[in-house]
Formats: C-alpha cells, structure tokens, sequence
C-alpha cells in the first residue's frame, strides 16, 4: 500500500517518491533490463522508501513487530522464489 497518510502536507512529497521510483523503473526498461530486474530494482526502492507500507515503511503488528512476505515470478519462464514471515 501507499501507507498510512496522516498529514496531508506530505502528499506532494509522497508523489514526488513514488513518481522518482516509476521513472528509475522507466529508465531501466529503456536500458534493456529484463522485466523482471525492472520490477524487483522497483520494489526494492519502494521497500526504502518510508512513504511506501513495506520493507522500511512496514506497519507494525498487533504484536508490535514487523511480518513480511515476497514473491517475484518471470510470466516468461515461470521461474519464481518466494519468502514468507520475514
């Protein structure tokens, strides 16, 4: 998700992130990269991205940890990993 927006003041802020991060993917996928490079290059930018709700940006648990999964597949090859409960 985009996060938990609770000041409005942040917004153009939090476009600005997030319209950096399409652009980086934009920029590889004009390089040649594979899809799938571009969409973990991607996601791991938005993971470091506070303004993103994961990695770094993650909403604690009831429990007050973190829980995160990912997944990542090539449609081409149907090669994919994934990891769960991290």
């Amino acid at each position: 998700g985009a996060g938990d927006i609770k000041h409005v003041d942040s917004i153009p802020e939090r476009l600005k992130a997030f319209q950096d991060i399409l652009r980086r993917g934009g920029d590889l996928l004009a390089a040649g990269e594979t899809a799938v490079d571009v969409v973990e290059a991607v996601l791991v930018l938005l993971e470091d991205c506070p303004f993103f709700n994961a990695g770094k940006g993650s909403v604690y648990t009831n429990a007050g940890t973190h829980e995160m999964d990912a997944a990542i597949m090539d449609g081409e090859t149907e090669a994919c990993g994934a990891c769960a409960g991290v």
